[in-house]
């Protein structure tokens, strides 16, 4: 059950400078966990449980319960300590020493038999029966907690791979737990070992819902907004229609990520990266991309109210989802930076049409405190996001003053030179003419070929007579 005295451990995390969420989420967690399945409940779970002060005892147990249903043993000590650290009266937070025992035996015993097997194809030399052997092995260390070993086998089937369809198994196989590892340069890199399978496009067809949300994720991760937003605003709808406890379904990919979670992260991406227009154009007006916006309409509505130039209603609506997002496993790093910059671009958005405004115009524009908005703007500055002078003595927000009329003067400066330089080679070309200095090719014979090639280019060498009167000639008349 959700508490609403924060412990003590919450409070010491809070001074060490770590994050902490006191206020209480909108989603129920029971609900919100059902939609997923596989390590990321774990994760999200435990996630919960370390950060939010309102629900990390829910949180916890739900983390150690889900932990005992699998094979991961350093998972369920982690949960257990960290529970123990928060609520150690709790019957939960001692260690269940015999599960780890049969564990450890039970895990021992899976990965011997499974090497075994391995051994024995690898004899028998089938190579479909290898490739499978080093499946099952990747998949038991995926479940064990042994990701780099996963990974090692997942990259051993290659050789046995027959078809383009194992090769597309094996990488999002590698995918998956490169997610679980972090390792976003490794999902990039097998999205694109994929893309470039010459399959059928039925096949391609499937994957690219898929493939696009772990490109979203891989892009979310690096911190590159805008890359991110374009590869989920691209996620094919059918992901939504998936039955998600069907193991069969193969759109479904809730192990990883869930319809809403790309609305979410698709929609604050864009809010974060694009321009009015291009909100309007490839989220709003987005087809696909609409159907998601469907299960997160507050999402939708922030986006409507940014193209409207509605700012306050928008960050409006966005600082009261925070508290869910900050709980989000992978919103959680990047809620802070991508706020700012919705934030930011509000402001400058409606300081636009202004010379000059006062920093309680802003204030009350953005329901807040003159303090905080003169602090958000110094930032803002320093930053080099927001073109302006700060007027502390007036409170009042200055537009850099530009030179109109030096700028056109120095426009007009620049094409009299480039007239100048043109009438000058005219002129140079007349009296080349004139004085019979141009070098004609001989007959037969094209400007292609020969001394005179080139000859109507007012910049080239012109050949003519080596005597006093050849020169003089050209001179007479010009100056240069």
């Amino acid at each position: 059950m959700a508490g609403s005295n924060e412990p003590d451990s919450f409070v010491q995390a809070r001074q060490q400078g770590r994050l902490v969420v006191k206020d209480a989420p909108k989603f129920d967690l029971d609900v919100y966990i059902a939609n997923y399945k596989g390590k990321t409940r774990f994760d999200r779970l435990y996630l919960i449980g370390s950060t939010s002060s309102f629900l990390h005892l829910e949180a916890l147990k739900g983390a150690i319960a889900e932990a005992k249903r699998g094979k991961d043993i350093s998972r369920y000590e982690i949960a257990v300590a960290t529970l123990r650290e928060i609520a150690p009266t709790d019957p939960d937070a001692t260690p269940d020493l015999g599960w780890i025992e049969r564990m450890n035996k039970q895990v021992k015993a899976e990965t011997d038999r499974l090497e075994l097997e391995l051994k024995g194809y690898k004899n028998n030399l089938i190579k479909e029966s290898i490739r499978m052997g080093y499946d099952d092995l990747g998949q038991h260390y995926h479940s064990i907690g042994d990701l780099p070993a996963s990974t090692k086998s997942y990259a051993r089937m290659r050789d046995y791979c027959t078809t383009t369809s194992h090769i597309a198994i094996m990488c999002f196989r590698i995918i998956h737990v490169s997610i679980d590892q972090a390792n976003w340069l490794a999902v990039q890199s097998n999205v694109q070992k994929i893309r470039n399978l010459n399959q059928k496009s039925a096949d391609v067809e499937k994957q690219q819902a898929k493939l696009h949300a772990a490109t979203g994720l891989a892009c979310l991760a690096l911190g590159h907004y805008r890359d991110a937003a374009v590869s989920f605003l691209a996620t094919d709808p059918r992901m939504i229609t998936a039955k998600l406890d069907d193991p069969s379904d193969d759109d479904a990919y809730n192990e990883i990520i869930t319809p809403n979670d790309i609305a979410v992260y698709g929609g604050l991406c864009a809010l974060a990266s694009m321009n009015r227009n291009d909100l309007q154009k490839l989220v709003l007006e987005n087809s696909n991309f609409r159907n998601y916006l469907e299960l997160e309409p507050h999402i939708r509505r922030a986006i409507s109210f940014f193209v409207s130039s509605k700012y306050s209603s928008c960050l409006s609506i966005l600082e009261s989802y925070k508290t869910d997002y900050l709980l989000d496993l992978h919103l959680q790093p990047h809620i802070p930076d991508l706020y700012f910059q919705v934030r930011s671009k509000s402001i400058i958005q409606y300081f636009i049409p202004f010379s000059s405004v006062t920093l309680k115009a802003i204030a009350s524009a953005f329901a807040t405190s003159e303090e905080s908005i003169e602090g958000e703007l110094v930032d803002m500055i320093n930053r080099g996001t927001l073109e302006a002078r700060i007027d502390l003595q007036e409170r009042v927000l200055l537009a850099k003053q530009t030179d109109a009329r030096g700028k056109v003067l120095d426009e007009a400066l620049e094409m009299a030179k480039d007239y100048e330089r043109t009438a000058h080679l005219r002129i140079m070309r007349m009296e080349i003419l004139n004085a019979g200095l141009d070098v004609k090719a001989p007959k037969g014979q094209g400007l292609g070929s020969g001394i005179g090639q080139g000859y109507g280019n007012m910049g080239d060498v012109f050949m003519g007579p080596s005597g006093p009167q050849g020169r003089s000639g050209l001179r007479s008349g010009m100056r240069f």
